[in-house]
């Protein structure tokens, strides 16, 4: 389990991105944050994998305590893993290259000049025929479709064989056929793993047809924290505070590989 106990962020400027918060998570559950543009969802999910650290208050993992030391939060990010609306492939790298970049943590600095052990490459030719691209794992990944290079990163994600799952819009740029496909294998992998599954959405409906548990965000604070069955149009009015519920999500910012990284799996 992990939990937040009256975590706050600020950004400079004094933005307040997230209101005090606490929350707790549980494994095998698919968790939905919902909420517009600017409700601090991107802000709470890297908070969950200490990218961004609170002004206030702590994020605690039950079997590391609270997360505030550098060795502690480099060992909880190994084993968190992070899907993402755009992909954040290397397009020129094959889909298990792509898919083995979810090792590199596991690895020092210099092991990972020279080609990954048996065993990786065997775990991302696994968590190919997980998501369904087996057959594609020698093809580049600026040649798959978009739904094709989402599993993929979901593939990459599960390479890392984390206890937490973290997805930031991971449908929004999907038509609807595939996101369908994409939520339905994010919910079936984190049932049979036992993994805590938190996935940020803009699309209402699908929150409530996937998730065990949607939290509704606006302004940086908590405004709903519920079954979907008890998400009524009361509640909507007060997490859009009036706002289409299928307005576009936040710009995330862009994350880079380091050339390292690329140069290390050529």
């Amino acid at each position: 389990m992990i939990r937040l106990e009256a975590v706050a962020v600020r950004y400079p400027g004094g933005i307040q991105a997230l209101q005090p918060t606490t929350l707790a998570l549980d494994r095998g559950a698919f968790t939905v944050l919902l909420g517009p543009s600017g409700a601090g969802k991107s802000t709470l999910l890297r908070c969950l994998n200490a990218l961004v650290l609170p002004a206030e208050g702590e994020v605690v993992v039950d079997d590391l305590g609270v997360l505030d030391s550098e060795p502690r939060r480099r060992a909880h990010r190994r084993r968190t893993a992070m899907v993402f609306q755009s992909h954040q492939l290397i397009g020129r790298l094959s889909a298990l290259r792509n898919v083995l970049t979810g090792r590199l943590a596991y690895h020092g600095t210099w092991r990972t000049l020279w080609p990954l052990p048996r065993a990786d490459r065997e775990l991302a030719l696994h968590c190919l025929a997980r998501v369904g691209l087996l057959e594609m794992a020698l093809r580049r990944a600026d040649q798959l479709s978009g739904g094709q290079q989402q599993r993929v990163g979901i593939a990459r994600a599960l390479a890392q064989r984390p206890t937490l799952l973290l997805a930031d819009e991971p449908v929004a740029s999907l038509d609807p056929a595939t996101s369908h496909r994409v939520l339905n294998l994010l919910r079936d992998i984190a049932r049979a793993d036992g993994i805590q599954l938190v996935v940020s959405l803009h699309q209402v409906e699908l929150a409530r047809e996937y998730a065990d548990r949607i939290i509704g965000l606006a302004d940086g604070a908590v405004v709903f924290d519920d079954a979907p069955a008890r998400l009524g149009d009361q509640h909507l009015d007060r997490i859009y505070h009036g706002a289409a519920p299928g307005a576009a999500p936040a710009t995330v910012p862009p994350v880079t590989a380091p050339s390292s990284v690329v140069h290390s799996l050529e």
